[in-house]
């Protein structure tokens, strides 16, 4: 890694492998996804060694310290060594992780869509139930 000094954070996310594309890295800083201790910063802020973001993608929340700056993209092996995660970051993410692999157990997914017979049966049976009785 080379300590180039002047690295802006959107070049440095997209380095480190955080984002597929510098535009998406700017989106997500523009977004208020990436913040430095607690307050939002601009896709041009300066990274330095020992600063500690925290960067939202999806349900996944990182706390995340600099340890080297580069604004090259490399391999995941390279761009894993720019920073790292800390352990209470890791520890949150994996019972997040568990607690909504948790709560999705007892949910049926279909394999496929139904078929046209099994969706006129469906109808059928919907428009039954809400069927006035003459009674």
């Amino acid at each position: 890694m080379t300590d180039e000094g002047k690295v802006r954070l959107d070049k440095w996310l997209w380095a480190a492998r955080f984002f597929k594309t510098r535009a998406l890295a700017k989106a997500a800083i523009e977004g208020g996804k990436v913040q430095c201790q607690g307050e939002r910063c601009k896709p041009g802020k300066e990274p330095g060694i020992g600063d500690v973001f925290e960067i939202r993608q999806g349900f996944d929340v990182r706390f995340v310290e600099v340890k080297a700056l580069s604004g090259q993209r490399r391999g995941a092996s390279e761009a894993q060594l720019l920073y790292e995660e800390t352990a209470d970051s890791i520890a949150r993410r994996e019972a997040a992780a568990a607690r909504r692999k948790a709560m999705g157990a007892g949910a049926v997914i279909s394999e496929h869509r139904p078929t046209k017979k099994q969706r006129r049966d469906i109808h059928r049976f919907r428009d039954e139930r809400n069927a006035p009785s003459g009674d």
